[in-house]
């Protein structure tokens, strides 16, 4: 196949199109083209308002080696070629022009790529879970945690002929949704129930995003199974792909349908609540589930619970378990219309051409002359603020999105990097941490879940807040207006204070007066790491700690990556004791 990189049109277009731009960049007629791929996806906004779609497709066409051996071009006058390529509005570089032709001249133009841009494609190889076994292993492997990371584990290890108990302390996601839901309308909050316990982790109850900072061949892998249970085929191209939680609710319980059809017994109310160490390995685990406790024999125990199991912490931490804390980030949502950051990113006049272009988002960092990081993270475009408590007295918030983007507001965690300098060096310091922020966040809030929330011109000019401007706060049950400086810990609020108006020099409306902050987020990352090596406890054998909850990834893609190599170690346990 060959591969034709940066293809920008100034609309995004279907299959049909895209084959005519093909034939059109190669010179070659439409019926010469065999198959036709999108390799990648991505919005190029940085020369408003001249905003382009650019496409990386895959082309299997006669005549391969010729073509790229010859480079390809595109006569003007070719009705298969140049008139659909120019009908879909690409135009090459003016430094890919021949010489002698003008630059962008569509009546005399001679589009084409430059030869650079027209390459070979090497498939690069498959992954494929290693199974060279169909074996019982006797005791089954139990995996705690259904997020993403116990589910890819339990996933692969049952495709490979390997029978699981599954142990998930929340309920399966219908029943999940409705909990959450009725917790939002004003509620009882359900400590086993709720955004953060339940089948598809925390990661059900958000924008669904997978895009990911690692490198890593099962990458792929995860993509396509997500298509496979019911995701949409462009997160297998798109730059920014994400499911979104109306539909990732979906493809987690077709996942579960699968793995409970290959024979794993799958325990909703379950939660893991003791294990037995005997000479340095597992030997069983104690779990309450059913109204009763029981004891079940383990000897591989895949740890996925989650970044918000603090009592599975703190019942490691008592056997022994070696943990350590770790730096991470707390701080609040931050909301802006969707259509201001629109305009920001893609420009007002982009925006009233007609064309259609995906909800913008945004990116941002930036380091204090403290040396401290304030960044954003979780942005949810067209999306919302949720309440995520999971311990009674205490206020959570994360964002949350659908998969059509379409609400009024865009969210975004805005976070202040926090060390073992302020919160402790203790494995569960900085558990306590932020139970402190969230316990402080639930008073300021009424103590009823209601979250406290500041303007981000109140907020910077320190008086507190009595209502909303153009932007309304969309977190529920609802929240109430204070100073957020008497809320947080003073080195935060000077923070957020210093780190607004050096972001808004990325993003022009960041520090919008109208900009609503809720407080508090905490839970973007686990505050301590169950130590391991090749994916094994360091101290206890049997026990593999993976995901969020073991301080080993940060997403949906890396933690469902992170399970897929505990399951890799304990498939190799298993043939190895055969």
């Amino acid at each position: 196949m060959l591969k034709l990189s940066d293809i920008r049109l100034a609309e995004k277009c279907d299959f049909p199109r895209l084959r005519q731009i093909a034939a059109g960049v190669l010179g070659v007629p439409e019926s010469s083209i065999h198959e036709l791929q999108i390799h990648k996806l991505s919005v190029d906004a940085r020369r408003k308002p001249d905003v382009r779609f650019v496409y990386t497709l895959l082309v299997s066409v006669d005549g391969e080696h010729e073509i790229h051996a010859g480079g390809a071009s595109v006569d003007a006058g070719d009705a298969g070629g140049a008139e659909a390529a120019g009908a879909a509005g690409y135009v090459g570089d003016a430094g890919d022009a021949r010489p002698g032709d003008p630059p962008d001249s569509g009546d005399a133009g001679y589009y084409r790529l430059p030869r650079k841009n027209i390459s070979v494609y090497t498939q690069q190889e498959r992954y494929a879970f290693p199974s060279p076994f169909i074996a019982d292993p006797g005791i089954p492997p139990v995996i705690v945690g259904t997020g993403p990371a116990g589910l890819f584990a339990a996933l692969c290890l049952a495709e490979a002929g390997v029978k699981c108990v599954i142990l998930e302390r929340g309920q399966p996601v219908e029943r999940r949704v409705r909990d959450v839901s009725r917790f939002w309308s004003g509620g009882g909050l359900d400590i086993s129930s709720n955004v953060q316990f339940g089948e598809g982790g925390a990661g059900t109850f958000s924008d669904g995003k997978l895009s990911t900072g690692i490198n890593d061949r099962r990458i792929r892998f995860v993509l396509e199974n997500f298509v496979r249970f019911g995701a949409p085929e462009e997160i297998l191209y798109l730059a920014k792909p994400h499911i979104g939680t109306d539909k990732l609710r979906g493809v987690v319980r077709a996942v579960r349908e699968r793995i409970t059809e290959l024979g794993c017994d799958v325990r909703f109310g379950h939660r893991l609540d003791d294990v037995s160490i005997w000479d340095g390995a597992l030997r069983s685990i104690t779990v309450e589930g059913d109204g009763a406790v029981y004891e079940l024999a383990a000897d591989k125990l895949v740890l996925a619970p989650g970044n918000s199991a603090r009592d599975t912490f703190g019942m490691l931490y008592k056997r022994g378990v070696r943990l350590s804390p770790k730096d991470f980030a707390v701080g609040v949502r931050i909301e802006h219309l969707q259509r201001d950051i629109d305009e920001t990113q893609y420009s007002r006049a982009t925006l009233s051409s007609g064309k259609r272009f995906p909800a913008s988002d945004y990116k941002l960092a930036v380091r204090l002359r403290n040396g401290r990081a304030v960044y954003t993270f979780c942005v949810c475009p067209g999306g919302c603020v949720v309440a995520s408590a999971s311990e009674q007295g205490g206020v959570v918030t994360n964002g949350m999105s659908n998969y059509a983007r379409d609400g009024e507001n865009i969210s975004g965690a805005l976070l202040v990097s926090v060390t073992q300098e302020d919160f402790g060096r203790g494995a569960l310091d900085g558990v306590e941490f932020q139970r402190g922020l969230e316990r402080a966040a639930f008073i300021a809030g009424g103590g009823n879940y209601c979250a406290p929330a500041q303007l981000v011109g109140d907020f910077l000019n320190k008086r507190a807040s009595t209502g909303h401007g153009k932007t309304a706060p969309t977190y529920a049950p609802g929240v109430k207006y204070c100073s957020l400086w008497d809320v947080l810990p003073g080195f935060l609020s000077e923070a957020l204070c210093e780190a607004l108006p050096e972001l808004s020099k990325r993003v022009a409306c960041f520090s919008d007066p109208d900009a609503v902050m809720t407080a508090v987020e905490t839970r973007s990352s686990c505050p301590l790491r169950i130590e391991r090596e090749n994916c094994e406890s360091v101290n206890v054998r049997g026990i593999f700690p993976c995901g969020e909850g073991a301080g080993y990834a940060g997403g949906i893609m890396s933690a469902a990556v992170d399970g897929i190599k505990c399951a890799e170690q304990i498939a190799l346990a298993i043939s190895s004791a055969r």
